[in-house]
């Protein structure tokens, strides 16, 4: 993938992880991440997630951006961990998992986990691994045109452990949701969480076993 900063300037098409497809003018190319601007706002995709990237073959010409990514990092240092630090308290829009964008800001950066919070989630927890995408906001827009009142930071009331499976080890014998609850055996009962395996029991009362590394989110009830 190297050869994707050849391209920057240009417009390209871009397949990433679920058969997504953007198109848009490659902005920048980090060694972990790429941006690229569609017209309308920047895409940050980690290179994790990206498939395929080719010179756009289509007419249509893309406008040139008119203003700089209000994430856009000044320094020669561009990478996931750094975009993902520089939007911490910006309104972001983040893709994880099925057909559902998030909306919210970036409250911590762990190792391989962020903290999010979302109006309508709350506190989530969202691993590094898993999302696709990022998008910052206009300045002048709040998710669901919010007040900012309405949209406090609300920090997490305990100390964070710097890795997803040992931060989830504190909320054994609590009421969790993963993924947005798009599977109803991923609500329920943590029990225990060890060795990269979780226990789940169900509201049914069935015990389900998860691998945590395919689980994408993370929210409590």
């Amino acid at each position: 993938m190297n050869g994707i900063k050849d391209l920057i300037g240009k417009e390209i098409c871009m397949e990433i992880s679920g058969k997504i497809k953007f198109a848009g003018i490659l902005i920048d190319a980090g060694m972990d991440i790429i941006v690229i601007y569609d017209g309308e706002r920047y895409l940050y995709c980690p290179l994790l997630h990206v498939h395929n990237v080719r010179i756009r073959d289509e007419l249509d010409s893309i406008q040139q951006p008119l203003e700089k990514s209000s994430i856009e990092d000044e320094s020669n240092s561009f990478s996931y961990r750094k975009t993902l630090t520089n939007a911490k308290g910006r309104f972001v829009e983040i893709f994880v998992t099925g057909n559902r964008s998030i909306h919210g800001y970036i409250t911590s950066v762990l190792n391989d986990y962020i903290v999010f919070y979302s109006p309508v989630y709350k506190t989530m927890l969202i691993s590094m691994h898993h999302l696709k995408w990022l998008t910052p906001y206009h300045h002048q827009l709040t998710p669901y045109t919010l007040s900012n009142e309405m949209l406090p930071v609300v920090p997490t009331n305990i100390t964070l452990s710097r890795s997803l499976e040992e931060q989830l080890q504190k909320y054994k014998g609590k009421l969790l949701v993963f993924d947005m609850g798009d599977n109803p055996d991923k609500i329920g009962l943590l029990k225990t969480i060890q060795n990269n395996i979780v226990e789940l029991v169900t509201a049914e009362g069935d015990t389900v076993f998860w691998k945590l590394s395919h689980l994408k989110t993370s929210h409590f009830p």
